[in-house]
């Protein structure tokens, strides 16, 4: 049919010019690699970047506006002296550091945020800006100059500055685990190669089938990092997970040919009678031969291989490429900017499995020629093709297990739907979860120094704050006494273990509303104020030192324009990473809300990490209702046209959907149920429904594909029986690929910062493979394609012929077929 025709060519177009292809796939990975930028330096690693401007927290860092910090983040640097106060010298050094950190790359300003209570240390603030790069190259990069203006400026004897705060803490956490992107790139690559070698017993043939997917790697990596560079957000989950669907998906589909050319060669029998590659007494020229042109018989075979299974390997990669654009219908941006990159990067897959791999198949064949013809002029004797490219024939366990199916189906189908229908109860148990919280620094870091020292000397001041804006018509300056109400009120609600803001804004010390107003009437506005004061602004010693110092502080909660202030808080729920804080954010909301009433506020908002990713999880929850329909739909269309029929699609995505929902209940039951995890991570869901919609349907095609075929020659029972046995290997061996490289993503990335979402999504996932190529495709399905018998493909003509009532045709052999070995 003409669809044989199209991968026909494409086959013998790969074989014959099986060297201009490799050398051409290599042009284009150095290409890409050397011109476009790298994906690690284009990561977005700030969630409030991903959420829509009607999004509650996009509204809190637009009322914030006037402070200069929005879509910036802060890192806390605490300059702390060993004994006594701090000195003029050290002030001075701080005020002069202050300056220098104000140059490092990626920081837009640095404030003071005052001197604590005790006078032994005083805080700074660097804003670094997030305004479209980011990601660990990023973040590592930009505490790294941060350090290095510490360590360059000269600092007084006793006095010691570090960095702490959250992404200070990730960074040191990322360096002492010593795990980055190109790490599980590379785990990846070896575990996967590994995993081949034992399933080919040959390191040559696993190297052949898993380096088309390490050079899609290298070319679609820079160029989704090109397309960031224009627009397109990529998060650093986004980019494991791209460098795991490359790798893994690529590889599978590599096995989806590597093992019906090794069916072929075995089919055609020639390794015995010298046929595939006979011998010849002229070695030098047969060396040569052998090297630059196919055998015609090897070339057929992988040819024909192109032929059968291009078009499975094309449908599976259209159904990934479909389910993740569905993706751009999001409000989520995290979600919506993921179709693109996945997309980009399954194209590059497509490609490589229909062009390089045959290449690299075809020159490999070539190799093992040469050899033999090596062996025949040293030994005098043929060499036989080994079992590691042409396969022992054998019909194994899956040839065992496809005939019991068609003997059993009802039990099979029975058995399967009760098993994942009881792991499907599970997800009722299902609860959204954050991030696992803030990251532990490594003992002995700078980062760890850092927090201890901000903890000792600022203990209102968290690392990780929530901010509550409020918004007045007129600067509070002129009548402090609604901000004094409002502090007291926050502290009165409990939801918080400290309330940090213009009243008290280091900590020990708090002012009145009157002594604000004083103050305020004797110095002016507060940002104006120099760290070290003049005689003439303490007023001849009628003003405390420390309270001038105090009031200073007050800058960084108080807008310039004094209409706008904020106030920075601990939660009571926790760190504002974890299950509880999250849940508390409508009763934080609330409470705000009911205060900016009683105070006379116009307008109030609640910033932070723990509100962001509550409108996060909230919009994910919606997202995964209205999209999930589409993908179904848009998959289902696509099944329709591969298969030709209107049933089999029916079942086939209900059964990745009890495959999905055993997976999620599953993961529920071990990290909820056994290990007492307050939730899931709130995208979990959504991706692992993406992910085993696709990939699961990847598998599917590869079997209904194969059964179709047969049941052009067998009756229906022995085509499933045989599609199985010769499909079940591969299947088995693309899913235990696949799920390890997810494990190995889990084990890799898992470590250091975010390693709680890593683990979860990257477990959740290998489960639903492993489950779904383990039971679902190797079971479930045929058996439900025995029980439906002939209406399987309806309403095409296989529907209506009956291949039982005519004797089944053997298999025909590939060389009458057009197809050229050159």
């Amino acid at each position: 049919m003409q669809v044989d025709a199209v991968y026909g060519a494409i086959g013998r177009f790969a074989v014959r010019f099986r060297w201009l292809v490799l050398l051409a796939w290599i042009v284009a990975a150095v290409m890409a690699t050397t011109h476009f930028p790298s994906l690690s330096s284009v990561t977005q690693g700030n969630n409030q970047k991903f959420l829509p401007a009607s999004a509650p927290s996009s509204r809190a860092a637009t009322l914030a506006a006037p402070f200069g910090t929005a879509n910036q983040q802060p890192i806390p640097v605490v300059a702390a002296t060993s004994s006594g106060t701090l000195t003029a010298a050290d002030i001075s050094a701080i005020s002069t550091l202050q300056t220098r950190l104000a140059k490092a790359p990626g920081i837009t300003k640095v404030i003071n945020a005052g001197r604590s209570s005790d006078g032994q240390a005083e805080q700074l603030v660097a804003m670094a800006s997030y305004s479209g790069s980011g990601g660990q190259n990023y973040q590592t990069n930009l505490i790294d100059g941060l350090r290095a203006k510490i360590s360059s400026t000269a600092l007084p004897a006793g006095l010691q500055v570090h960095l702490a705060g959250d992404l200070a803490a990730a960074v040191d956490s990322q360096k002492a685990s010593g795990h980055t992107a190109k790490e599980v790139q590379g785990l990846s690559v070896l575990f996967v190669v590994l995993l081949l070698v034992l399933i080919f017993r040959s390191f040559t043939l696993a190297l052949t089938t898993v380096l088309p997917a390490a050079i899609s790697v290298q070319i679609a990596g820079p160029l989704v990092a090109e397309a960031a560079k224009h627009g397109l957000q990529v998060s650093p989950i986004a980019q494991l997970l791209l460098y795991v669907l490359v790798i893994g998906a690529g590889t599978d589909y590599g096995l989806f040919l590597v093992f019906r050319v090794r069916e072929e060669l075995r089919r055609r029998e020639h390794d015995t009678s010298g046929e595939l590659y006979p011998g010849t007494p002229r070695l030098r020229a047969s060396v040569l031969r052998d090297l630059l042109r196919p055998r015609p018989a090897a070339g057929e075979a992988v040819t024909w291989a192109v032929t059968r299974v291009g078009e499975s390997i094309s449908a599976s990669a259209a159904t990934v490429i479909a389910a993740v654009l569905t993706l751009l219908l999001a409000s989520f941006s995290f979600y919506s900017d993921l179709a693109w990159p996945f997309a980009i990067a399954v194209a590059v897959i497509l490609l490589a499995g229909l062009t390089l791999l045959p290449a690299l198949l075809s020159i490999r064949l070539s190799l093992l020629a040469v050899k033999r013809s090596l062996f025949q002029a040293l030994f005098r004797r043929p060499k036989l093709l080994p079992w590691s490219i042409q396969g022992s024939g054998k019909p194994g366990v899956w040839g065992r297990v496809a005939g019991r199916i068609v003997q059993h189906p009802v039990p099979t189908l029975l058995v399967g739907v009760v098993f994942f229908g009881g792991l499907a109860f599970a997800v009722l148990g299902y609860t959204a979860g954050g991030f696992g919280g803030s990251t532990a620094p490594p003992a002995g870091s700078d980062s760890a120094a850092g927090n201890a020292l901000l903890a000792k000397h600022f203990p209102q001041s968290a690392a990780n704050p929530t901010s509550l804006i409020f918004k007045f018509s007129k600067p509070v300056w002129q009548d402090p006494g609604p901000v004094a109400k409002a502090t007291s009120e926050l502290t009165a609600t409990g939801l918080f273990t400290q309330v940090t803001g213009p009243l008290d804004p280091v900590g020990g010390v708090t002012l009145t509303a009157s002594q604000y107003l004083g103050l305020y009437g004797a110095l002016g506005p507060a940002g104006k104020l120099a760290p070290t004061p003049t005689a003439s602004q303490l007023l001849d010693g009628k003003i405390p030192a420390t309270a001038y110092q105090l009031y200073r502080s007050t800058a960084n909660f108080v807008s310039p324009d004094g209409r706008t202030i904020q106030f920075e808080t601990g939660l009571k729920a926790g760190d504002p990473g974890i299950t509880k804080a999250i849940d508390a954010v409508p009763s934080i909301r609330a409470a705000t809300t009911r205060i900016q009433k009683s105070v006379g506020a116009t307008a109030s908002a609640v910033g932070g990490e723990a509100p962001a990713l509550y409108d996060i999880s909230t919009i994910s929850d919606n997202d995964l209702k209205h999209i999930i329909p589409i993908a179904i739909l848009a998959i289902g269309i696509l099944l329709a046209l591969v298969l030709r029929s209107l049933v089999a699609p029916l079942y086939l995505i209900a059964s990745v959907g009890i495959s999905y929902l055993a997976a999620l209940g599953l993961s529920v039951i071990i990290f909820i149920k056994i290990g007492g995890n307050g939730g899931l991570v709130f995208f979990m869901p959504f991706l692992m429904f993406i992910f085993l919609l696709a990939l699961g349907e990847d598998y599917n095609i590869l079997v209904m594909t194969r059964i179709r075929e047969e049941s052009h020659k067998l009756p229906l029972g022995q085509a499933v029986a045989k599609a199985v046995s010769v499909t079940g290997t591969t299947v088995t061996s693309a899913g235990l690929v696949l799920a390890g490289s997810f494990i190995v993503l889990t084990i890799a990335a898992g470590s250091g910062p975010s390693a709680s979402q890593v683990r979860d999504i990257g477990f959740g996932l290998a489960l639903g493979i492993l489950m779904d190529t383990f039971l679902v495709r190797t079971l479930l399905v045929p058996s439900t394609v025995v029980l439906l018998g002939r209406w399987n493909w309806w309403p095409t003509r296989l529907h209506i012929a009956n291949p039982a009532d005519t004797p089944a045709a053997p298999d025909e052999p590939a060389a009458s077929l057009p197809l050229g070995g050159r």
